[in-house]
């Protein structure tokens, strides 16, 4: 594996905010309200050649009752263990204070290679006197840097590298790895089934709508392959988004969409399908990824004898456009069925990655054409010519025909079931796109 570098400090001394300019772009939220971070963020980035996992954790309160900040403060302790080297961030415009100490002897104890930067440094050619207070952390010379400038970043990195084994040592990552992006509405159960499937803490668990604000991902294997869970925070209506912090945790959970294989769309058994839940699932949909509807908390269901196939029936009714989509009955408490969910993983990645042959297309077409005349306007009748696929993730299929507007979009919808039933394709969505002869094949 990579070498790891955690970011560890109090609330609000610019951890997500030095963790963006390492990376070079904005992954963790930065607030300048304390406990914006919460769970541990992870980024990849290089410094002279060496290629290591950036880890941002939420700020350690050494001595708090609070539920939440007693869970960050688990959090930063993972991240501790995990890491080659830690980059113990203070703060000069706070100085020294009595929690930094309480947190430098967590870190010492660790035993873990340490690097002691001092922040918020953004004037050049002085130093600040309260600077060399750090000195009484018993850590070595303190890094002078500014989060928001850049200034002694290189500095600080150069100070990491060193600790970094050999790099014969270093595994090389599978590439292969599938992208999950659990996603739904708040409290639907997303955190608790990632830390069912890696049987550890590894992310806040709450009943608080909300907790998780952050999409983090989390690195899992097993005998069907590597997985990649990126936890998302629980997508609100635009109303209820009233906070800046909010509003950022919705866009980041587009953005873990738009860079998963698979999203498994998280359903509240005992509330059933809500209008947000079908604005969440439009979302994987719109943007063409693979999917698994995850009808969740099953296990607090009443039932009898029919009432998994009259959920099942429902479902489907409610999420009509994703009728592709396999549905799973799981329990994130108990565990029921939850190891089922990377053999369907994993079937629908393989199928959002089919490549048919243009000959066999053209078998289906004219198959179909032969069931079922094309539609006529006005005396003419839709001329197809072929059909041809030219992507993956999801499938795109283009079918060269003499007019575009005779193509109704009924007839769109046939041919695509035909190629369904032929080829299977199940848990993803296709595009269909229709070219007059003489357009150019994109």
């Amino acid at each position: 594996m990579k070498p790891i570098v955690a970011i560890v400090g109090r609330p609000n001394v610019g951890k997500s905010m030095l963790f963006n300019k390492l990376i070079g772009r904005r992954l963790s939220i930065v607030q300048d309200t304390p406990g914006v971070t919460r769970d541990r963020i992870y980024g990849e980035t290089d410094w002279n050649g060496r290629k290591f996992t950036l880890i941002d954790t939420g700020g350690i309160e050494p001595r708090t009752d609070d539920q939440i900040l007693a869970f960050m403060r688990d959090q930063a302790q993972i991240a501790i263990d995990n890491a080659t080297v830690i980059i113990f961030l203070t703060d000069i415009k706070t100085g020294l204070t009595a929690s930094d100490q309480e947190v430098a002897g967590m870190l010492l104890r660790s035993g873990k290679p340490i690097v002691l930067a001092v922040n918020k440094m953004d004037s050049t050619g002085t130093v600040n006197p309260d600077f060399y207070e750090f000195y009484n952390l018993g850590m070595g010379d303190p890094i002078a840097v500014s989060a928001v400038h850049g200034h002694g970043t290189g500095d600080l990195l150069d100070a990491c590298v060193q600790y970094f084994p050999p790099e014969e040592e270093e595994e090389e990552e599978e590439e292969d790895a599938i992208k999950v992006a659990v996603i739904g509405k708040p409290n639907a159960g997303k955190s608790s089934l990632i830390n069912k499937i890696l049987g550890e803490e590894r992310t806040i668990v709450s009943n608080v709508a909300g907790t998780t604000r952050d999409a983090i991902d989390s690195r899992f294997e097993n005998e069907k392959g590597t997985f990649i869970f990126i936890d998302t925070a629980g997508m609100r209506k635009k109303s209820k988004v009233d906070e800046d912090i909010e509003k950022y945790s919705v866009l980041r959970a587009t953005m873990a969409i738009d860079r998963s294989d698979v999203c498994l769309i998280m359903i509240d058994a005992t509330e059933g399908v809500t209008e947000q839940d079908t604005k969440v699932a439009g979302m994987a949909h719109e943007a063409g990824k693979a999917s698994i509807i995850v009808v969740n908390k099953w296990d607090l269901v009443e039932k009898d004898g029919k009432t998994m196939d009259h959920m099942r029936e429902k479902v489907r009714q409610d999420l009509a456009f994703m009728s592709y989509a396999p549905i799973l009955f799981i329990s994130a408490k108990t565990g029921q069925r939850v190891d089922r969910l990377f053999e369907l993983i994993d079937y629908v990645s393989n199928q959002a990655s089919t490549r048919i042959t243009t000959g066999m297309l053209n078998n289906v077409l004219s198959d179909a054409q032969t069931r079922v005349q094309p539609p006529t306007d006005k005396g003419r009748r839709l001329k197809i010519y072929y059909m041809t696929q030219v992507g993956i993730r999801p499938p795109h299929f283009v079918i060269f025909c003499n007019d575009a507007r005779l193509f109704h979009f009924s007839y769109q919808r046939y041919i695509e079931n035909c190629i369904r039933n032929t080829f299977g394709l199940e848990g993803t969505p296709i595009i269909l796109s229709i070219r007059q002869k003489g357009e150019k094949e994109e």
